[in-house]
């Protein structure tokens, strides 16, 4: 559990360094320039992501709750919708409507697998990146003030596009799940 955890704390302290010390973020770019401080960002996450996979792999799972069997069917939908938000653009109108569509796929991809795996590494990992996604908007919100004017969206063409995108990128998560998690999704126990 020790090695899931730190890589939970990794991803958020990481993500939340650009949000939360904003100026301390700027101050180290300028001393140490755009794409050293990128590669330190990603490595910081690749890490964290490699951690996450060790860890969750090591973890016997030990069940806390189970929900009823209708709400494996809502997280389903939950998960799709979470992709959707992750696949729209900047001149989105869900980007205008949300504000912050990935961050907030995140927190729909998070609760829905809180809501479908009530065992102790799915609410260490889940629920820290559910809790990471809304803070995440919450401190941005405060950052950066008022919601912006209206963008010249994308055409309705693009935006379609975008939705289509998200639900075949959920599709293939679907489909690859059981090689990322070593739990199957199809054809599979769940």
């Amino acid at each position: 559990m020790t090695l899931l955890i730190l890589g939970v704390l990794l991803w958020i302290l990481t993500h939340s360094f650009p949000v939360m010390m904003y100026p301390q973020r700027n101050k180290l770019i300028a001393s140490i320039g755009e794409n050293p401080y990128k590669g330190i960002f990603s490595l910081l996450i690749l890490g964290a992501i490699a951690l996450i996979i060790i860890g969750w792999r090591s973890i016997i799972p030990e069940f806390l709750y189970v929900l009823p069997a209708w709400s494996r069917h809502l997280g389903m939908l939950m998960v799709v919708i979470g992709f959707i938000f992750m696949a729209v653009s900047k001149k989105s109108r869900i980007t205008y409507m949300v504000r912050h569509p990935q961050l907030m796929g995140v927190a729909f991809w998070a609760l829905a697998h809180l809501m479908m795996n009530g065992e102790n590494r799915s609410i260490v990992l889940f629920g820290g990146l559910a809790f990471w996604s809304i803070l995440s908007i919450i401190m941005i919100n405060r950052r950066d003030g008022a919601k912006p004017e209206a963008p010249e969206f994308a055409s309705i063409g693009s935006e379609v596009g975008m939705v289509i995108g998200g639900v075949v990128v959920a599709g293939v998560v679907l489909y690859f799940h059981e090689y990322v998690s070593g739990i199957p999704l199809i054809g599979g126990a769940g």
